[in-house]
């Protein structure tokens, strides 16, 4: 944003802060269309700080969208998109960021061969010195990997390690730690846990529940319900580019929210499939079939 408090796309912004109760993030009945392709439609989605949203949903329900809207890589064709309570435009990435809203993407976009400190500063490097003998910082940069790191509760032995030796956990935590270190407030996980197995899904999820009490506002993607249930506390389910299901976490239960996520009217028809094929037990299989699948892996 400009001195003169004018946005990236002309839009003037009003100095007085926003309420305190001000989502940090709110879309209203947005969309987006390719031509004549609508990708999503009529989503209703708020963020809050101190809070975890999750965003549920099987491949093609939309989440990719939804991810590109908020972190400014596609501006949305339908609805409203604010920040703050004010109406915006993102035109890129960088407008996002401008605005404190970070996605961690799966590739985590970092290089494996480099240390874990100059993957943290990756970008932003740090530098000592007048031009045109300045240098890296390497100490400071160090220094600070090392405190923010461990204000996420992470301890590293070895800063100068490939960040390519470490876990798949300890590199999404790694990765969560640099949003939040260059000033995220909201901050978008695009399936961190998809790749896991369940000790590092874990340590992914704790560190989720650790950006919630640093005040963050964390956007979670995930098609599986039942790490979206132990930190969420709001869940969107999407289904074919719209929303099926928005829910505060009291008001839902595990049981309900998989149901939703699996489709209780497909699997109902699925059973019904099943019914036909010789050596199948329907007396063994539940009611709902959403039981079955205990990891959110249909």
């Amino acid at each position: 944003m400009n001195d003169n408090g004018t946005g990236t796309h002309g839009a003037v912004l009003p100095d007085t802060p926003a309420p305190r109760d001000t989502p940090l993030v709110e879309l209203r009945r947005a969309g987006k269309s390719y031509g004549n392709v609508r990708a999503l439609h009529g989503v209703d989605l708020t963020v809050r700080a101190g809070r975890v949203t999750c965003v549920l949903g099987d491949n093609g329900a939309g989440k990719s969208t939804l991810i590109k809207i908020i972190s400014g890589l596609h501006r949305h064709t339908e609805g409203d998109f604010l920040v703050d309570g004010r109406p915006v435009r993102f035109g890129t990435p960088r407008d996002a960021l401008d605005q404190g809203i970070a996605a961690v993407y799966q590739d985590l976009a970092t290089v494996p061969l480099m240390p874990v400190w100059r993957n943290f500063f990756l970008g932003s490097e740090l530098t000592r010195g007048p031009w045109p003998l300045r240098r890296l910082d390497i100490a400071r940069m160090k220094e600070t990997a090392d405190r923010e790191l461990r204000r996420m509760g992470i301890v590293l032995d070895d800063l100068e390690q490939p960040v390519g030796t470490l876990s798949g956990g300890q590199r999404q935590c790694v990765a969560i730690a640099r949003a939040v270190h260059f000033g995220a407030r909201v901050l978008i996980l695009d399936e961190p846990t998809a790749a896991l197995g369940v000790k590092q899904s874990g340590v992914v999820l704790k560190y989720i529940a650790a950006a919630r009490e640093r005040g963050l506002g964390v956007v979670f993607i995930t098609h599986n319900p039942h790490h979206a249930y132990m930190v969420g506390d709001h869940f969107s389910v999407l289904r074919l580019g719209t929303l099926e299901l928005s829910a505060a976490r009291g008001d839902i239960t595990l049981e309900q929210l998989t149901d939703h996520m699996a489709g209780g009217a497909e699997l109902a028809t699925l059973k019904h499939e099943l019914s036909q094929v010789r050596g199948v037990e329907l007396d063994a299989l539940p009611e709902d079939l959403g039981d079955t699948f205990p990891e959110g892996t249909t």
